[in-house]
């Protein structure tokens, strides 16, 4: 199945500049195609915004890549060596793609942050400077990007 790319970029970016989680905006851009319903995928991605519940590891925007790589050619059998070792392959070059147009997978480096910079729980509040400083709707339409291309060549082969 082809899908519109640039649908689905602007998809993901209006749900992280609606208030959701870079996770919950690419996994709920690519709901449908898997016949999940808003809520399922939103509860889905929930924890795994700011690098993996605000921890600033790897990157929420990949992190809903690789939700979708679950569900598009996740195992599901027990001992499934083969199958884990193709859903793995695509989590991998799912994140090759887009450390290699960012430099890095890891929230805290896509955000500039420091050792030092404080873990916090609370997320920030969403005004126009917090737009301005960080290059989560970016990532997010990258992520989204990357992830439809894929969906593109896999429908061609």
């Amino acid at each position: 199945m082809k899908v519109d790319v640039e649908e689905r970029v602007k998809r993901g970016m209006d749900y992280f500049k609606n208030g959701y989680n870079c996770s919950q905006a690419v996994v709920s851009a690519f709901a449908d195609i898997y016949n999940l319903d808003s809520e399922m995928a939103l509860r889905i991605a929930a924890s795994f915004g700011g690098g993996m519940g605000r921890m600033r590891l790897t990157c929420g925007a990949v992190s809903g890549m690789f939700i979708l790589a679950g569900l598009e050619n996740g195992s599901t059998i027990a001992g499934d060596t083969a199958g884990r070792g193709k859903n793995y392959e695509l989590v991998q070059e799912l994140a090759r793609r887009f450390k290699a147009h960012t430099g890095s997978i890891i929230c805290a480096d896509l955000l500039g942050l420091t050792p030092s910079t404080p873990v916090t729980t609370q997320p920030e509040e969403r005004t126009p400077e917090y737009y301005r400083k960080r290059p989560c709707v970016e990532t997010v339409g990258l992520a989204c990007r990357i992830y439809a291309e894929y969906l593109n060549e896999s429908a061609a082969e």
